[in-house]
Order: structure tokens, then C-alpha cells, then sequence
């Protein structure tokens, strides 16, 4: 049952099967199946107050501090009034409530977007609009072209030739492949339209079943801070207990002896029970030192510094207006503090969008552009482009700007012909042609849209298909070809071919694959022009073009018929039916004869070798995820030891190095490139070691520091010290390399044969794995960048998944892919903006909560223990040194606004010099700001400060008169001196942790002392005390003693005993052992006096003769559902009739 949104009652038990009846909701309403209403929400009106207040207590401080309150209600141990505890512990309550309703009703807007999205659903035989929250388990609806799904359906009929539907997943996981979804058989005549029956509705579909539950990211100095509070905590008690200890003996010895004039209290008779009840009063009177307001403050400072983030212009996206967003508020700091970054490729680095950028034609390159002196120009914006107006058939979006190739086909040059013709029918895409001359081609892959798309607009147009028949426009003239074969493409094949006869009854055999593969499948006589074309592809690949190799071969008609009733019973064949089919595709796909090659630009984001390379800088390492048809592989790594680069990048080498090349991870400077291949363990263990020892000659002598690290038995897992290769160097490793050396070597092959920080590239499916294997061997944080899902269980919900171990997700919001953005901390347009989120606002947010953590334990120190000191000349009797207004204050308002004005406005240096000098952000990655050996000084500054902020007001005013000659010792005027010298001196001291300087810094600080001295005169006034005699007592102190000279003096000279050294220790410690941050301060302290140059800019070149394997992926099988005709249309009545032709007005006609 639910009461107030909460459940009670029996365990949902595992469901085995599902019974329903097709548009029958009184009959499915029965099985109690969950609504499709999407809950991600945690609260309601009702349940939020309890459920908010009972999270909130979970907290160990909020628990803590109400268990102070309970105490401070008991009489015999209460030293403090009430409202010291219940004013701060109801404002960070109302805060932290307030900022968790605020997140909670953006995710019930989110929650009724989604639910209120329209869908036509067939109610009592007429379909009625409704909302998908209202679909119910058995419904049947109907769908149309571009529509959201929100529920787990199963197809019935569709418009598509045998009900077969096209599925983009690309708001899952950024791409843009159809997938494609057949209706059974029994339902596939119901109708034309589209339509589906619901199976699992709301919180049982896939996704929300394997979204898991939502995982609560602390960061770092989360993590820190719970050691430290309860380091603190023990600091408390054992304040708490030496001065128990001390109550009990001045009691024996002393106060005993003195009940007439100090009685003790009602229920006391004995000392060691008054030194009981003591240490009770001193857990009140202390508590400041573990301040409630500490937590609220951190929420108020990532609140604002998330604001920055959400209002960054320069992370602004105005292409399509969409600006950065902190979807957290609670991981700001972290990202001052990257290792590791885990990015996907697709859609994340580049574009994912497909150009056909330039090709080889019978030894001639196409697509560059050269000036009248034959000197290749860069083509921009204002380039002439190809002028494709006198096809009609053309697409406008698709560009070109060499206008030989144009001319070329215009002057019918053969091979140029026959090599568009191949684009032209060596594919799997479909066409659709609603209206004549509108194509629009639905490719399994966009590398094969963007041949298809090619060949079209240089006059070789793929208008439509049969199962028996491809419908090309040549040049104007309508041909059918007969399609007689599909050889289709897979992982192990890397080609795909078609074997087609012409109009004019020739038999072609038209193959288009990788060049690693193709070059082995050619005629003896294309060896000339194969050199050729290999130059041609590696100025392709140099510049990280995806390529592809083209080729055909005329078939002997006899053959052909023989090879076909072979093909024909291979595959009817019940047993090795792949084998064989295999066996014929090779048979036939030898001495070809070759055309060229084609290459695709996968268009990278502007700025993302620049941002790499300065993100490199920032020490920090990038691991580039991409996927692949093939299961289980990973793409790749790349390494750098110390100075030394190890680039590693790759399933496939040639792949994962124009990655690297054009992302700036690899360049020719290199003194070596190591490919490893192993096909088992030890080859790859023998290949790793062999590379390292090249790289570093003596790391296999017993002397050597790692060596005598790992031959140390632990149980623990071991943080190994990086080491110094002799040079710059590059790994290339296969996918299959890597997964097989882990497995069985974890994680001895990466932290021993070569262990270093890690970069590079790898596939989801593994991602996991390597993840925990790398935070087994170094600790450090990670970071995950994609445009692709993002999901708690990889295995299930989608093959590109944020690694679980990943401490960061960030979500880029391009063409696709929005599940990322919905599922990620962080999220913004271009992956060039990733380095300002980096080292502009996460260094700035990690130097903010390290200075404010600092100063806010360094205040709070300071405040308590001069109760503590005060305790030994009061008789440890629990008597506060200041006025209980004053400690109420202390936190809440007169140091509250200083330290969350530096805390929101401080930076060391702008974001200008933060992109420029990217070394500044490698404190962050080591912790130096905040840690634990920080954290002590602060303490031992505290304690210091307190001392001096005791003894030179008691000494200041032990037996201390007047101008007048009255006497001011008493203890209302060393109270007010103590804590005025006290907040005079921690103002002081935020002022020195300034480093920048604003209006509102100066108005806070300033304003705060001004609000002090105005509260503490009128609370001090004769009027407050006559209308409120119980509540201020102070009557007269201010006026008395802040007249004095003498007290001023030991104001000023206690801000001098208690600030100097702080000044002294930071001069020297500048001086004489300066990190590397002062260096790069100093830097650009003298750059500020002049202009800094430019930035030197690498050039990059590409010799390497490795290229990119293939371009074109799609599902195994495709192209026997084309044969078979399943997926065919109705024939387009536009499809046999030509519309132009650049050489004859005369339009023709050639059939089979």
C-alpha cells in the first residue's frame, strides 16, 4: 500500500510472465501492472517535510547539534542559553531544505515533461490523443515518423514493406545507425500505420530498470572533511575531559571549601560527579569548534560557483543556443582536481556528421584546391564551392570545392564514371522519394550516406531499389541494374561487394573496403597505380580522414552461373553455412581491379587539438572512448610517463593513430611507435616488456625503485611512482591485446612492464573494467565526457555507458545523444569548452573551498579555545569568556559574509592567465590546497591565535584602571575586549587570503565590523538593558571600555602578534622554496607588464603509412534482407524517369 507516497507491504515478487490482452484495459488492470507515470522526484507536499528533516539528521553534524539543543535543556549541565544552538541549527536546516525543495520540483518539471508528451492511443476503436503517463500495459498506439517512445512496445503492423520498422537511437546512445525492428507475422497485416502494444509501462521498462539507483557523489574534501570533523570530535572530547578533570580537582581541593559562597548545584555531592556534569557543559560551551554552519556555507558556496558555470558566456553555444549548465551542485571543487578524463568520441570530439571531403581517381587526388601559382590554399567559409545547379536532382547541403573532378565527370572520363558508379551501387542504403526530385536516403551508417550522397550530386544518382534492382540516374540517363548478388559486410571481411548486371548485360562484380584488405584481393597489373593511391591515402589519413579503398572486377558469365548455384546452396546449407558463404566471397573477390579511394572527414569540433594539447599540459590525461561493431575490444589507450609521452591509441593502430594525430595526442617528434598485437597473454607480456625496455634500459635491473616496490608482498592495493622513459614515445595496442594481458596479468602488465599515467582511447564494453583496474594501481579522480548514454549498468541498458567508477559525468548537447546531458553533473555544446569547465571554474571552485575551509577552521579554532584557556583561571566551572549573543553572532553574521565573499569572488589569477598557464592547475590534481598536513597548521594557527587573543586582553586588563581612576577588570570588559580583539584579527587574516580584490569583498568585510561594533553597542545600551534586563546584562561595557586608549593598544598589539607570522612564514616560505604554482605566479606577474606573445602553434605532419581501416559499419545481414525484399517499398513512380543531364537536353531510357 502507499501512504503519503511511501511504501509498506509485501516485496514485489520477480516476475516469470506477463499476461495481457490487446486493447482490454479492464482485463489488464487486474495483473496491478505499473502505470507509465515517470517518478525521479523524491518528495510530494506531504512527505517532504518528515522525509527532508529525517535526511537532513542523517548528517552527523545536524545530529550532533540537536543533540546539543537536548542537552542544553537539562539544567545541571546547561552553560549556554537555547537560542545559541537553536538560531544556527533552524537556519541551516531552513537553508539546506529550501536548496532540496528547489531540486526536487525541477525534477517534477522534468518528470511532467516526459509525462505529458502526447500519443495516439486506440480506445473503443477510435484513436484519441493522450498522454503517455496515461498509457496503460495492453494499449495499443499508433506512431509516426520522428516520434518519442516512452514505454517498452512490441510491433504489430507498419506502414514500411513487411512491417519493418527504422529506430534511431541516437537520444540513447549518440548515433545515428537505424536499427531495424520487424512486427510478427501474425500481426503485420492489421495496418498501414504504424502501431504498437504496450508491454512494460513507467518504472518496468528497460531503461528505468537498469537506470539503478541514483548514486550520491561526494567529492575529495567530502571525503576529507568527515576524517577531519571526526578528528575534531576527538579533539572536543579530549578538551572536554582535561577540563573535567580539572573541575574535579579544583573542586576537591578548593571548591569544596567554598559551598557558602559558590554553593553547588542542586543533585552535586561529590566532586568527581561535578567534574561529570563539567565535561557535559563543555561539550556545549565548545561546540563551535566543529561549527554547524560550516555545511551550509559549502552548499551556499557551490550554489554560487554552479551560477558561474550556468552563466559563463564563453561557454555559450549560440549555433544552437544552448549554454553550459551544472546539472550538481555538489561537484564544483572536484573539477579542480582531474586526473583522468574518459571521452567519447563520436559525436563528443567530432561532429558526427559525415562529408565526403576528398578521393584518389585512377592515381589523380580530388578535393584539394590550389591558387593560379599551383600552391594549395586552405579551404574556408569564402572558398569557391562546386557549383551543382544543372543536376536537379542534387543535394544543396552537400559541399565541394575542387572543380577538376567536377569536370572530370562532365568530360565522361572512364574511370571517373566507373568510380562514382561504384558509389553508387555498392550499398545498403534505402531511398525515399515522396515527392519527385526530394530524395532523402535512410543509410545504416552516415559514412554511407555521404558516399551515396557524393555520388548523386556528381551525376550518378541512386534513386531507388528493388530486390532484384538498383535504379541509378547517369548523368541523366535512367538505368536499371540487375542486383544478382550482395556480399555482405562484417568485422573479419572489412569490405562489402555487389555483383550487378548492366543494361547492357555486363557482369560487375563492385567491392569497396579497407586498404589493408583490398590491396591483397588485386590484380598484379594495378601495382603502379596502387603506390600511387597508397600516397594518396596516407596524405588522407595524415590529415584523420576516414578512407576507404574501391575496386571492381568483370565477371565471365559461365563462372558466374557456376558460382551462383554454389552461393545458392551454401547458403540453404543447415550446417557451416557462414563458412562456406566465406569461402565463396573470397573465391570470387580476387584480381580485382583497382579504382581509387574515398575519404570521409568526420569533421572534429572546432578547438579540440587545441583543447587536448592544453589539457595535456594541465597534466591531465585523456582516455578517448569510440565504439565498434566488434564485442569486447577496446579502441585503445595512450600513455605518458613523467616527460615522456606513450601514446596508445587503438583496436585497429591505423584507426586510433589519425585520432591521435588529429587531435594533437601524436606527432612526428616521436623517437619510436610501438605496435603491440599479441594474440595471447604472453605475446603481449613479451611485446609491454620489450617496449619499456627500450624505452627505460635499466627498469628491469633489480636497483630499480619499481622493481623493489612490486616485489613487496601487500595485501593492499599499491600506488607506484611513475618513471622516466630516455625519450618521447607511442604505443599502439589492439584491443583484443589488451583485454587478453589484463585479464589474466591484472594489474601487474600495466603497473609493472609499463606503468604510467594513462590517456587513450577504449571501447564501453570494457570500460568498466579498466576503469577499476586503473584506480587499482593510482588514485587519482576521473572524469567521463560523452554525448552517449549514460548509465549505472553498462552490460544492459546500452553499449556506451559513463564508467561507474568515474567520479565526474559530463554531457555534451550536440546533434544527439541527449540522454547524456539527462544522466550527466555537467553539461555544455562544445568539447573545447571542457578545458575553461577545467581550469578555469573547477581550478577557481577547488581554490575557493580550500581557502574557505582554511580560514573557517582557523576562525573557529581561534574563537573556542580561548574558552578552553579560560577554563584554567575560572575554576573549570564552564563560564563563557564572551557574551552568548556574541557566540549566537559569531558564525551566523559577523564572519558569515567575509568568507562567502571570498569563497564566491577570490582567484589568484583571471581565467585569461588560467587557459595560459594550464600548469596551474596541477596543485589541484596533488591536493596541496587542502589536506590533512594543511589542515593541522590551520589548527596550530588557531591555537596560537587564541592564546594571544586570551592572555594580552587578561594581561591588558589585570588590574587595569581608568583615566578616571575607576577600575575596568572586570569580567564584562575583558569579554568584549576578547572578542572584539578576536574578530578584528580574523578579519584581518581573510584579508590577507584575498587575492582579489571587488566591491563586494570590501563591503562585506567592512560592513561586518561595522554591523559588530553597531549590534554590540545597542545590546551594551541602557535602553535594551532596561526593556530586556535578563537578556543583556551587559549594560555600559562598550562605551566604558572602548573609550580606553590602553585597550586599543591591546587590540592592535594582538593583531600584530597574531597576524606577523602568518605575513613572515608566507614571504619566506615564497622566497626560499617557492612550488611551482609561485613560479607560474611570478611568470605572469611579469607577463602583466608586457603583451603576452603568441602562442606557438606544432605543425603537424603524417608520414606514418597506417590508415584508417574502413569507414563504414552496419548490422551483419543487411544485405540479405535487401534481397530478400522485406524491406522494400512500393516502387516510386519516380524512379524510372531521369530530370537532367548536363551534356544532352534529350532525356533516354535502358532497361534490362
Amino acid at each position: 500500500m502507499s501512504l503519503f507516497g511511501l511504501k509498506f507491504g509485501k516485496k514485489k515478487l520477480k516476475e516469470e510472465e506477463r499476461q495481457l490482452q490487446a486493447n482490454n484495459r479492464d482485463f489488464n488492470l487486474q495483473f496491478e501492472y505499473a502505470n507509465n507515470s515517470i517518478k525521479t522526484s523524491k518528495y510530494n507536499f506531504f512527505t517532504f517535510l518528515p522525509l527532508n528533516l529525517f535526511e537532513q539528521f542523517q548528517r552527523i553534524a545536524n545530529a550532533y547539534f540537536l543533540f546539543l539543543l537536548i542537552l542544553q535543556l537539562i539544567p545541571q549541565i546547561s552553560s549556554l542559553a537555547w537560542f545559541t544552538t537553536v538560531v544556527p541549527l533552524v537556519l541551516v536546516l531552513a537553508v539546506s531544505g529550501v536548496k532540496d525543495a528547489i531540486d526536487d520540483f525541477n525534477r517534477h518539471k522534468s518528470d511532467k515533461h516526459v509525462n505529458n508528451r502526447p500519443v495516439q492511443v486506440l480506445i473503443n476503436g477510435m484513436l484519441k490523443d493522450e498522454k503517455w503517463m496515461n498509457v496503460q500495459v495492453g494499449d495499443i498506439i499508433k506512431l509516426e515518423n520522428n516520434n518519442f517512445v516512452t514505454a517498452d512496445l512490441l510491433l504489430l503492423s507498419s506502414s514500411e514493406p513487411h512491417s519493418l520498422t527504422y529506430i534511431e537511437t541516437a537520444e540513447l546512445d549518440g548515433e545515428t545507425n537505424l536499427k531495424v525492428k520487424q512486427a510478427l507475422t501474425v500481426t503485420a497485416e492489421l495496418g498501414e500505420d504504424l502501431q504498437k502494444l504496450t508491454e512494460f509501462n513507467g518504472p518496468d521498462t528497460k531503461l528505468m530498470q537498469n537506470s539503478g539507483k541514483t548514486t550520491f557523489k561526494r567529492t575529495s574534501i567530502d571525503r576529507l572533511m568527515n576524517v577531519l570533523v571526526l578528528v575534531i570530535f576527538a579533539f572536543l572530547a579530549l578538551m572536554c575531559l582535561i577540563l573535567a578533570i580539572g573541575n574535579g580537582i579544583w573542586e576537591y581541593d578548593t571548591g569544596y571549601y567554598f559551598q557558602v559562597y559558590l554553593p553547588w548545584a542542586e543533585g552535586v555531592n561529590s566532586a568527581p560527579y561535578s567534574g561529570f556534569l563539567m565535561f557535559w557543559s563543555y561539550v556545549i560551551i565548545l561546540n563551535t569548534v566543529v561549527p554547524i554552519s560550516l555545511y551550509v556555507s559549502v552548499e551556499i558556496i557551490r550554489l554560487g560557483n554552479s551560477f558561474y558555470i550556468d552563466w559563463d558566456r564563453k561557454m555559450y553555444y549560440p549555433l544552437n543556443d544552448t549554454p553550459a549548465q551544472a546539472r550538481t551542485t555538489t561537484l564544483n571543487e572536484e573539477l579542480g582536481q582531474i586526473k583522468y578524463i574518459f571521452s567519447d568520441k563520436t559525436g563528443t570530439l567530432t561532429q558526427n556528421i559525415m562529408c565526403f571531403n576528398k578521393c584518389s581517381i585512377n592515381g589523380k587526388s580530388y578535393g584539394d584546391v590550389y591558387d593560379t601559382s599551383g600552391q594549395r590554399i586552405e579551404i574556408n567559409e569564402n572558398t569557391e564551392k562546386v557549383d551543382f545547379s544543372y543536376n536537379q536532382l542534387a543535394d544543396p547541403k552537400f559541399a565541394f570545392y575542387d572543380h577538376s573532378l567536377v569536370e572530370a565527370v562532365k568530360l565522361s572520363d572512364v574511370p571517373t564514371h566507373r568510380f562514382f558508379r561504384l558509389l553508387s551501387l555498392c550499398h545498403t542504403v534505402m531511398p525515399e522519394e515522396k515527392k519527385e526530385g526530394n530524395l532523402v536516403y535512410q543509410a545504416q551508417s552516415p559514412d554511407e550516406g555521404a558516399l551515396v550522397t557524393a555520388a548523386r550530386n556528381f551525376g550518378f544518382v541512386f534513386r531507388a531499389r528493388t530486390p532484384e534492382t538498383i535504379t541509378v540516374v547517369e548523368m541523366g540517363e535512367t538505368k536499371i541494374y540487375k542486383l544478382l548478388a550482395i556480399l555482405d559486410f562484417n568485422n573479419v571481411r572489412k569490405r562489402m561487394s555487389v555483383i550487378v548486371r548492366s543494361p547492357e548485360g555486363d557482369l560487375t562484380l563492385y567491392c569497396k573496403g579497407a586498404d589493408t584488405i583490398l590491396y591483397e584481393l588485386l590484380h598484379s597489373s594495378c601495382e603502379s597505380l596502387k603506390e600511387e593511391t597508397t600516397e594518396h591515402l596516407n596524405e588522407f589519413a595524415g590529415e584523420g580522414l576516414r578512407t576507404l579503398v574501391v575496386a571492381y572486377k568483370n565477371l565471365d558469365e559461365d563462372y558466374f552461373q557456376d558460382w551462383i548455384r554454389r552461393h545458392h546452396e551454401a547458403s540453404t546449407a543447415l550446417e557451416g553455412r557462414e563458412d562456406k558463404l566465406s569461402e565463396l566471397y573470397e573465391e570470387i573477390e580476387k584480381d580485382l581491379m583497382l579504382l581509387g579511394a574515398t575519404a570521409i572527414e568526420d569533421k572534429l569540433q572546432d578547438g579540440v587539438p587545441q583543447t587536448i594539447e592544453t589539457l595535456a599540459k594541465a597534466n591531465i590525461k585523456i582516455w578517448v572512448l569510440t565504439g565498434d561493431k566488434q564485442e569486447d575490444k577496446l579502441l585503445g589507450l595512450s600513455f605518458i610517463v613523467s616527460e615522456a609521452k606513450l601514446q596508445l591509441l587503438g583496436i585497429r593502430p591505423e584507426t586510433a593513430m589519425n585520432i591521435g594525430y588529429s587531435c594533437n595526442l601524436l606527432y612526428d617528434d616521436m623517437d619510436d611507435v610501438f605496435v603491440i598485437d599479441g594474440s595471447t597473454s604472453d605475446d603481449v607480456l613479451n611485446e609491454l616488456r620489450n617496449a619499456r625496455k627500450k624505452m627505460k634500459p635499466d627498469s628491469f635491473l633489480d636497483s630499480d625503485e619499481l622493481n623493489i616496490q612490486f616485489e613487496k608482498s601487500s595485501k593492499k592495493p599499491k600506488i607506484l611512482p611513475d618513471e622516466q622513459a630516455n625519450g618521447v614515445y607511442g604505443l599502439v595496442i589492439t584491443g583484443h591485446s589488451l583485454i587478453s594481458q589484463s585479464s589474466k596479468n591484472k594489474p601487474r602488465w600495466m603497473s609493472r612492464d609499463l606503468h604510467g599515467d594513462m590517456q587513450g582511447c577504449l571501447m564501453p564494453s570494457s570500460c568498466v573494467n579498466l576503469v577499476i583496474l586503473l584506480f587499482d594501481t593510482s588514485a587519482a579522480l576521473s572524469g567521463y565526457i560523452s554525448q552517449s548514454s549514460c548509465c549505472a549498468n553498462p552490460a544492459v541498458v546500452n553499449p556506451k555507458c559513463k564508467p561507474v567508477a568515474a567520479h565526474i559525468g559530463v554531457g555534451i548537447s550536440g546533434q544527439e545523444g541527449m540522454q547524456a546531458v539527462l544522466s550527466s553533473d555537467f553539461s555544455f555544446a562544445q568539447f573545447r569548452y571542457l578545458q575553461r569547465l577545467l581550469l578555469v571554474h573547477g581550478r577557481w571552485s577547488y581554490i575557493r573551498m580550500c581557502k574557505f575551509l582554511k580560514y573557517f577552521f582557523y576562525k573557529n579554532f581561534a574563537f573556542t579555545l580561548v574558552h578552553f584557556w579560560y577554563g584554567f583561571f575560572s575554576g573549570f566551572s564552564a563560564q563563557t569568556v564572551y557574551d552568548e549573543w556574541f557566540i549566537t553572532l559569531y558564525n551566523l553574521v559577523y564572519t558569515s559574509l567575509p568568507v562567502l565573499g571570498m569563497s564566491l569572488f577570490d582567484q589568484d589569477v583571471d581565467d585569461r592567465w588560467s587557459m595560459l598557464f594550464p600548469q596551474l592547475y596541477v596543485p589541484g590534481q596533488q591536493n596541496l590546497y587542502f589536506n590533512k598536513i594543511v589542515f593541522v597548521k590551520c589548527m596550530l594557527q588557531g591555537i596560537y591565535s587564541s592564546l594571544i587573543l586570551f592572555f594580552i586582553p587578561y594581561g591588558a586588563m589585570y588590574n587595569t584602571m581608568r583615566s578616571d581612576g575607576k577600575a575596568i577588570a572586570d569580567y564584562q570588559s575583558f569579554a568584549l575586549m576578547a572578542q572584539t580583539c578576536l574578530l578584528i584579527v580574523v578579519s584581518v587574516q581573510i584579508g590577507l587570503d584575498t587575492s582579489y580584490w571587488t566591491v563586494v569583498n570590501q563591503f562585506f568585510i567592512w560592513g561586518s565590523l561595522s554591523v559588530y561594533f553597531a549590534i554590540t553597542f545597542t545590546m551594551y545600551s541602557d535602553g535594551m538593558y532596561m526593556i530586556f534586563t535578563a537578556s543583556f546584562p551587559f549594560v555600559g561595557t562598550a562605551r566604558n571600555t572602548l573609550s580606553q586608549p590602553n585597550v586599543w593598544l591591546a587590540i592592535f598589539l594582538s593583531i600584530t602578534l597574531c597576524v606577523l607570522p602568518v605575513v613572515g612564514f608566507r614571504f619566506l616560505k615564497t622566497q626560499l622554496k617557492p612550488t611551482p604554482s609561485d613560479k607560474v605566479l611570478l611568470k605572469i606577474k611579469e607577463a602583466k607588464k608586457r603583451p603576452p606573445p603568441p602562442s606557438p602553434k606544432r605543425r603537424l605532419r603524417r608520414t606514418s603509412t597506417r590508415r584508417s581501416g574502413y569507414a563504414f559499419s552496419h548490422q551483419h545481414g543487411f544485405g540479405a534482407l535487401i534481397m530478400s525484399g522485406r524491406n522494400m517499398r512500393p516502387k516510386s513512380p519516380f524512379g524510372t524517369t531521369g530530370t537532367f543531364s548536363p551534356n544532352s537536353d534529350k532525356y533516354k531510357h535502358k532497361g534490362l
